[in-house]
């Protein structure tokens, strides 16, 4: 039985919380994948503040996996149709970057994004879009980028290898008060319905500790699943 952790959303526009989230699993032993956005909404170039990349840099020696997570996150420029508007249903506030985009989209957004964080030292070893919310042909593209994983909500594909992995994924929603109680009360319900999952993901994202139901739910929750399981990596799967 395994179990991953990630920190979702690793930008210096919310480097607080983000450092917040790596202190909470430190304290744990546990050193959590960092799911990188080489640009937040087009206004926070990882380039502009290099204190915080030198941060990602001392944590990725300390073992902390790098992944990319989309290129700007935010939707800004893109054009829903209803059948993406109906799969991003209640998951996201127009944060769905790979939500719409065909494979050549995906692709350039991708190579971008590797390259800046290349530039900055870091190797991402995998990829995962904004919300999980990607059509088939961004996984194409990863593959094409030479990155050797990413995930979806439901599922790890590791590309070498042409294998996926089912493994739910537990995660929280801060983004209103109904929102935070109700994720709060999922992450319980989950615990009692995926113990016996071989692999299970715990994603910690910086607005999770804008509520108190969701700060101290995933600090109940993450202790529950590390008695049970013990922390693993993603390469090593």
């Amino acid at each position: 039985m395994k179990l991953l952790v990630s920190i979702h959303d690793v930008t210096p526009a919310l480097e607080r919380d983000v450092r917040a989230l790596w202190d909470l699993c430190a304290e744990r032993s546990v050193t959590p994948a960092l799911f990188v956005v080489p640009n937040w909404h087009g206004r926070w170039p990882l380039e502009e503040h290099p204190r915080f990349a030198a941060w990602l840099r001392a944590k990725a020696r300390e073992g902390a996996e790098v992944f990319l997570h989309g290129e700007r996150h935010d939707e800004a420029g893109l054009r829903r149709g209803f059948a993406d508007a109906v799969r991003a249903w209640g998951r996201t506030d127009r944060e769905g970057e790979f939500l719409t985009l065909d494979e050549r989209q995906a692709g350039e957004r991708i190579n971008r994004g590797v390259a800046r964080l290349r530039g900055l030292g870091l190797d991402p070893i995998g990829f995962a879009a904004p919300a999980w919310l990607a059509r088939e042909a961004s996984y194409r593209a990863v593959r094409r980028a030479g990155l050797r994983i990413s995930e979806d909500v439901r599922e790890i594909r590791l590309h070498a290898r042409a294998t996926r992995i089912p493994s739910p994924v537990i995660r929280w929603s801060g983004r209103t008060l109904l929102r935070a109680h109700a994720s709060a009360a999922i992450a319980g319900a989950r615990w009692m319905a995926e113990r016996h999952c071989w692999v299970t993901r715990v994603a910690l994202h910086p607005s999770d500790l804008q509520h108190r139901a969701t700060a101290e739910s995933i600090v109940i929750h993450l202790d529950r699943w590390l008695q049970v399981r013990r922390q693993f990596h993603y390469a090593r799967l």
